[in-house]
């Protein structure tokens, strides 16, 4: 789990900025558990935006999202990044009927598979 040690400084604001939007917009409890891509995030140049990818978890549920983070000011404005194909479903346990498709998604893109489950999640 990520801890505020584990975020680097120059993003801390902006990374409970986020999880602040995301538990508002959607009603929910969430905390991180993941910071990903956020390299690109610490090089961007001063007042340009860019894209935080969080994992996070509210109990047994765990999600994926991508933030575009834009400067504004002294603060932040944020929304959800439009991505258009993710290797990561949105949902780190796919629903009931799209696990099948998704698995074969997978095994026909790679040589093999590992497949690691997680409190029964996978």
């Amino acid at each position: 789990m990520e801890t505020d040690q584990d975020v680097p400084a120059g993003l801390q604001p902006q990374v409970e900025g986020a999880l602040s939007w995301i538990n508002a917009t959607q009603g929910e409890t969430y905390s991180l558990t993941s910071l990903i891509g956020h390299e690109k995030a610490l090089e961007a140049k001063a007042g340009e935006s860019y894209e935080l990818g969080l994992v996070l978890c509210n109990g047994e549920i765990c999600t994926r999202e991508d933030i575009r983070v834009e400067p504004a000011g002294d603060k932040y404005l944020f929304s959800f990044a439009d991505i258009k194909e993710r290797e990561i479903p949105p949902l780190l346990d796919p629903p009931e009927g799209l696990r099948s498709a998704w698995i074969d998604s997978v095994i026909a893109k790679h040589e093999f598979t590992v497949m690691v489950f997680y409190r029964g999640l996978w």
